[in-house]
Parts: structure tokens; sequence; C-alpha cells
């Protein structure tokens, strides 16, 4: 029943498995990881693109996004990091929380872009198989953060406040022990997998293409996301009485737009290929070789079909 009256918060954020300590934030994070390359690539497939090709785009994305989070971060609180006495080693300890979605989208976009001009694939059209999967891989990774007991709002007398222990470090000074905070973590996850529910929404209503669906998910996300940042209460530089966090999402807004806008301008018809031009992978049917996609789509998967791809970047 006191779930009811509350919500408690996890009293440990990682395991021992050996002499290797496992920490829920970063299993989390990896979870997240894994859907969005796991929906991405079947959303991929579906539009003409070979199989694996996320997962290759992904290891560049992936590295890049992790360091751009981590650099923003660190950045944005570089008191916590930089001061008389501090142990410096903390600005590589990931495990504990603190990668800035707004810094690993940035970087991550640019290792896309490098990781699909490798591959031949157009870069807007990864970006709208990967972009549902990437707002639920946000949602997983706020639980992190719960186990983390971080990233908390204002204090509030809701039956779902949060329970934060008066002994936290980012416990607000002058408190007394027992209030209750808004459960941020919470309200993003559930905004983010509202948001899944309408990109698959506006997806299959009006097939977008062209980058149009990547620019939908930074709007929708940015926005949800300037409301929840506007009552967390961990410390933050201000800009014009607002969150760094809060100008970053109104930036994502504007960004997502924009793309929009743009996209609808410059791309009046079709995608018919989600490769680069002359990038097609090539297949073998009925004995002869054509590139482009295969009305079996399993037959990018055939060794003939790799030997093929191998060949025309050769």
């Amino acid at each position: 029943m006191r779930i009811l009256k509350s919500i408690p918060s996890p009293t440990i954020s990682y395991f021992d498995l050996g002499p290797l300590r496992v920490h829920f934030y970063a299993l989390f994070i990896l979870a997240g990881i894994a859907f969005a390359v796991w929906l991405g690539n079947r959303r991929f497939k579906s539009r003409g693109g070979n199989a694996g090709a996320i997962l290759d785009i992904a290891l560049w994305a992936v590295p890049f996004g992790i360091i751009g989070g981590r650099l923003y971060h660190v950045i944005t609180h570089a008191d916590f990091y930089f001061h008389e006495g501090a142990n410096l080693s903390k600005v590589f300890a990931v495990w504990e929380g603190g990668l800035a979605i707004y810094g690993a989208l940035l970087f991550g976009t640019l290792g896309a872009i490098l990781g699909a001009r490798s591959a031949g694939i157009r870069f807007l059209s990864f970006a709208d198989a990967i972009a549902p999967g990437v707002i639920v891989a946000q949602a997983i990774g706020r639980l992190g953060n719960y186990f983390n007991n971080e990233l908390f709002g204002l204090p509030t007398d809701l039956p779902w406040g949060l329970e934060i222990s008066v002994n936290n470090d980012a416990y607000p000074a002058g408190l007394p022990a027992g209030v209750l905070f808004h459960p941020t973590f919470l309200y993003e996850i559930i905004w983010n997998l509202f948001g899944f529910a309408m990109l698959l929404l506006l997806d299959r209503r009006f097939n977008l293409r062209w980058g149009r669906l990547f620019g939908s998910y930074l709007a929708i996300y940015s926005l949800g996301r300037a409301f929840i940042e506007s009552i967390r209460i961990d410390p933050s530089d201000y800009y014009f009485g607002l969150r760094t966090n809060v100008w970053s999402a109104i930036f994502g807004i504007a960004v997502g737009l924009v793309l929009i806008w743009w996209s609808r301008r410059t791309h009046t018809g079709l995608e018919t290929s989600v490769y680069l031009a002359g990038r097609e992978p090539k297949f073998e049917q009925n004995g002869d070789w054509y590139e482009g996609q295969p009305e079996n789509s399993d037959a990018l998967d055939s060794e003939s079909t790799k030997a093929a791809a191998s060949d025309s970047k050769s």
C-alpha cells in the first residue's frame, strides 16, 4: 500500500558479478541502444534497406553519442568536476550518471552521418528509420536515473511523489527529511512512450520520409523535455532565466520544425531508395544481377548478395 502514497527510490545502483561491478545505469543505457538498433533494423528493411546496415551505422553513432553526451554534461556542470581537490577521474565515470541527451544527439548525429556515408546510405533515411527506437531508448535510459536517485524535480505532495534520502548529495539544503519530489524520470518515460506512439501513427498516416519523421521526433521529444526540465532542481547554468537544457529543448523544437519545413520544400516526390546514388547493393535473381531491393528482401542476406556487395565496393 505504500506505493499509493509515494514512490520509493532504489537503495542499490549496482551489483557485483565476481570481480566486475555492474551499474544499473549502464545496463539500461545498453538495453535502450539494443532496442533502438533492433527496431531501427526492422524499419530500415521494410523501407528497402539491407539487413545489418543499421548496426554498421550504430557502431559509429553510439561511441560519438556517448562522448558527446558526457562532454556536454561535463561542460555544463564544470563545477562538479573542476574544483580544488576534485578527483578528475570522475570526468570519465559515465556509469555514475551524467549523459546529456542533447550532447549525445549532436555528436551521435555526426557519427551517424559519417557511418551512413561509409555504408552508402542516405543519412535522413537512416534517421527516419531509427527515430522511433531512439525515443524508446531514452525512456529505458531514464530508469538508470531512477536507480541512481538523481535528476528529480521540485517538492510535491502528489501521491506519486518520489522518496529521496536526506543523505543524498542532491537533497535540497534546508528541507526536512521525508519531503517528496516530482519523479521527473517517470514523467519523461511516459512522455517518450507517448511520443513513440505518435511517431508510429504519423508515419503510418503520412509516410514520413526525407527526414520528416526525424524532425517530428526532435520536436515531440523536445516539447516534453522543455517542461520536464523546467521542474528539475539539480544544479544547472541559467541564461535569461532558463536552464541550459530548456534552451537546448527550445533549439531542438526549432531544428525539428525547420527540418520538416525544409524537407517538404526540397523533397516533393517519393523516396525511391534509402541508398546514395550508385551505392545500391547488388543481388542475384533468376541468374541475373540487379541493383536495389529484390522482391524477397531476405535475398539480401544471402552469401551471393554479400559477395556482390563486397565486389561493388572494391
